[in-house]
């Protein structure tokens, strides 16, 4: 089961690369940033698309080797649980928020508690 969250991981973000980076000038405006100029564009091409292609490997390695599973499911509470409580706080200060914004916030959510789940229930 922890293979498979992994990879789930690996494909959210390997897909989330690909549709940013292809399709930046829609998928930026979806999530909120309305106009970038040349460097607002570089900068979300470089979180949207390296660093998201980054923990797309990243998972892919930890979804292929068991020994890696407890130090996976870690960083995986370590990266989730500031990204939900940031997640939170903007989402009661900023709302209403678009439909993009809150399912992110859904998904993110549901892969905290996954991670949660499966550090909670694995051996380590």
């Amino acid at each position: 089961m922890t293979s498979v969250f992994f990879y789930v991981n690996a494909g959210l973000y390997a897909g989330l690369t690909a549709v940013c980076t292809v399709k930046s000038a829609q998928t930026a405006p979806g999530t909120g940033f309305v106009e970038l100029n040349r460097s607002g564009r570089s900068e979300y091409l470089v979180i949207y698309g390296g660093l998201q292609l980054g923990l797309a490997l990243f998972y892919f390695v930890l979804a292929r080797d068991p020994n890696y599973h407890r130090l996976g499911l870690l960083f995986s509470l370590l990266l989730y649980v500031p990204i939900v409580v940031y997640r939170i706080v903007t989402l009661l200060i900023y709302r209403p928020t678009s439909p993009v914004t809150l399912g992110t916030a859904a998904l993110e959510i549901g892969l905290l508690l996954w991670a949660f789940v499966l550090w909670r229930t694995s051996r380590g």
